[in-house]
Protein backbone atom coordinates (compact mmCIF):
# COMPACT_ATOMS: atom_id res chain seq x y z
CA UNK A 1 0.00 0.00 0.00
CA UNK A 2 0.75 3.32 -0.20
CA UNK A 3 3.00 5.29 1.83
CA UNK A 4 3.78 8.65 2.57
CA UNK A 5 5.84 10.64 0.85
CA UNK A 6 5.99 7.62 -1.87
CA UNK A 7 6.35 8.56 -5.65
CA UNK A 8 4.12 6.98 -8.03
CA UNK A 9 5.17 6.65 -11.91
CA UNK A 10 3.02 7.79 -15.20
CA UNK A 11 4.80 6.53 -18.19
CA UNK A 12 4.13 9.09 -20.90
CA UNK A 13 4.90 9.09 -25.04
CA UNK A 14 7.09 12.56 -25.33
CA UNK A 15 4.54 13.60 -28.20
CA UNK A 16 1.44 13.47 -25.65
CA UNK A 17 3.73 15.03 -22.66
CA UNK A 18 4.69 17.88 -25.05
CA UNK A 19 0.57 18.23 -26.61
CA UNK A 20 -0.90 18.17 -22.82
CA UNK A 21 -0.64 22.06 -21.18
CA UNK A 22 -1.49 22.42 -17.49
CA UNK A 23 -2.92 19.12 -15.59
CA UNK A 24 -2.37 15.83 -17.80
CA UNK A 25 -6.02 14.61 -18.58
CA UNK A 26 -4.06 10.51 -19.84
CA UNK A 27 -3.76 8.46 -22.86
CA UNK A 28 -6.87 7.23 -24.82
CA UNK A 29 -6.43 4.02 -22.90
CA UNK A 30 -6.66 6.01 -19.25
CA UNK A 31 -9.71 7.41 -20.32
CA UNK A 32 -11.37 4.67 -21.61
CA UNK A 33 -10.31 2.99 -18.61
CA UNK A 34 -11.63 6.00 -16.49
CA UNK A 35 -8.24 6.38 -14.73
CA UNK A 36 -4.72 7.44 -15.26
CA UNK A 37 -2.75 4.21 -14.84
CA UNK A 38 0.46 4.31 -12.58
CA UNK A 39 3.25 2.40 -11.02
CA UNK A 40 5.29 2.21 -8.04
CA UNK A 41 8.86 2.21 -8.53
CA UNK A 42 9.05 -1.45 -8.20
CA UNK A 43 6.37 -2.34 -10.71
CA UNK A 44 7.83 -0.20 -13.33
CA UNK A 45 10.50 -2.42 -14.69
CA UNK A 46 7.07 -5.55 -15.12
CA UNK A 47 5.11 -2.09 -16.69
CA UNK A 48 7.81 -1.17 -18.76
CA UNK A 49 8.69 -4.78 -20.42
CA UNK A 50 4.90 -5.56 -21.04
CA UNK A 51 3.39 -2.31 -22.16
CA UNK A 52 6.53 -0.44 -23.42
CA UNK A 53 8.83 -2.53 -25.13
CA UNK A 54 8.66 -1.53 -28.70
CA UNK A 55 8.46 2.13 -27.81
CA UNK A 56 10.95 5.18 -27.53
CA UNK A 57 10.59 8.56 -26.60
CA UNK A 58 8.83 8.23 -23.82
CA UNK A 59 8.55 10.46 -20.80
CA UNK A 60 8.46 8.93 -17.14
CA UNK A 61 6.10 11.52 -14.60
CA UNK A 62 6.92 11.13 -10.60
CA UNK A 63 4.18 12.23 -8.95
CA UNK A 64 3.62 12.35 -4.61
CA UNK A 65 1.03 9.36 -4.15
CA UNK A 66 -0.10 11.32 -0.76
CA UNK A 67 -0.33 14.67 -2.31
CA UNK A 68 -3.18 12.86 -5.27
CA UNK A 69 -5.46 12.69 -1.89
CA UNK A 70 -8.81 10.28 -2.32
CA UNK A 71 -8.96 10.39 -5.86
CA UNK A 72 -6.34 7.76 -5.80
CA UNK A 73 -6.97 3.99 -5.45
CA UNK A 74 -5.04 1.18 -5.20
CA UNK A 75 -6.49 -1.39 -6.96
CA UNK A 76 -6.21 -5.31 -7.70
CA UNK A 77 -4.69 -6.44 -11.17
CA UNK A 78 -5.21 -9.86 -11.73
CA UNK A 79 -2.90 -10.11 -14.40
CA UNK A 80 -0.01 -8.68 -12.01
CA UNK A 81 -1.48 -10.02 -8.79
CA UNK A 82 -0.51 -7.33 -6.98
CA UNK A 83 -2.28 -3.69 -6.16
CA UNK A 84 -2.10 -0.79 -8.46
CA UNK A 85 -1.79 3.33 -8.41
CA UNK A 86 -4.96 4.59 -10.30
CA UNK A 87 -5.85 8.05 -10.42
CA UNK A 88 -9.01 8.92 -11.01
CA UNK A 89 -8.83 12.55 -12.03
CA UNK A 90 -6.51 14.55 -13.93
CA UNK A 91 -2.84 14.54 -12.75
CA UNK A 92 -2.12 18.12 -11.57
CA UNK A 93 0.94 19.77 -12.17
CA UNK A 94 1.28 20.88 -8.52
CA UNK A 95 1.50 17.07 -7.69
CA UNK A 96 4.03 16.34 -10.35
CA UNK A 97 7.46 16.27 -8.66
CA UNK A 98 9.22 15.85 -11.89
CA UNK A 99 9.34 14.34 -15.68
CA UNK A 100 12.57 13.17 -17.25
CA UNK A 101 13.18 11.12 -20.31
CA UNK A 102 13.56 7.11 -20.47
CA UNK A 103 16.45 6.20 -22.13
CA UNK A 104 18.14 2.25 -22.70
CA UNK A 105 20.77 0.41 -22.22
CA UNK A 106 22.47 -1.04 -25.37
CA UNK A 107 20.43 -4.26 -25.09
CA UNK A 108 17.00 -2.36 -24.91
CA UNK A 109 16.18 -2.50 -21.31
CA UNK A 110 15.18 0.91 -19.56
CA UNK A 111 17.22 2.91 -17.64
CA UNK A 112 15.35 4.16 -14.73
CA UNK A 113 16.18 7.40 -12.95
CA UNK A 114 18.27 6.78 -9.48
CA UNK A 115 15.63 8.64 -7.50
CA UNK A 116 12.18 6.43 -8.55
CA UNK A 117 11.89 5.98 -4.72
CA UNK A 118 11.14 8.39 -2.54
Amino acid sequence: MAMTAELIFKIVPRTEWEASSGDYHGSAHDRADGFLHFSTATQLPETLRRYYAGQDDLILVAADAQALGAVLKWEYSSSRGENFPHLYAPLSRGTMKWARPLRRNPDGSFILPPDTSG
